[in-house]
């Protein structure tokens, strides 16, 4: 069975930094895009980053302006968001998510065919 794992959240105050991770199992963990994606109370799911199944990275805006990062390790299975600088505005579930590769990536999120079951992250100020 498919198994996905999602782990690291916290509650944490700002400024400080968490590495969220998600496992998987079940399913080629090489042959598909992973992605991100978080959800705060009252909020639409967000994109976060990604990172497909050859490396390529893709960050959203506040990725790009330096605070996340993105990795996967294929031997582990695993995927990993490291969040530095964490503001308030970042609190929410934050979710893995699998795509299979065949498909060009995408960002939206129902396009993805596999979700972890979420780990939260509350950043107070």
């Amino acid at each position: 069975d498919v198994q996905l794992q999602a782990s690291g959240g916290g509650s944490v105050q700002a400024g400080s930094s968490l590495r969220l991770s998600c496992a998987a199992s079940g399913f080629t963990f090489d042959d598909y895009h992973i992605g991100w994606f978080r959800q705060a109370p009252g909020k639409d799911r967000e994109w976060v980053s990604s990172i497909d199944d050859s490396g390529d990275i893709k960050l959203n805006r506040y990725s790009v302006e330096g605070r996340f990062t993105i990795s996967r390790d294929n031997a582990k299975s695993t995927v990993y968001l490291e969040m530095n600088n964490l503001k308030p505005e970042d609190t929410a579930v934050y979710y893995c998510a699998f795509m299979s590769a065949p498909w060009r990536w995408t960002r939206i999120a129902s396009r993805y065919d596999y979700w972890g079951q979420g780990t939260q992250v509350t950043v107070s100020s």
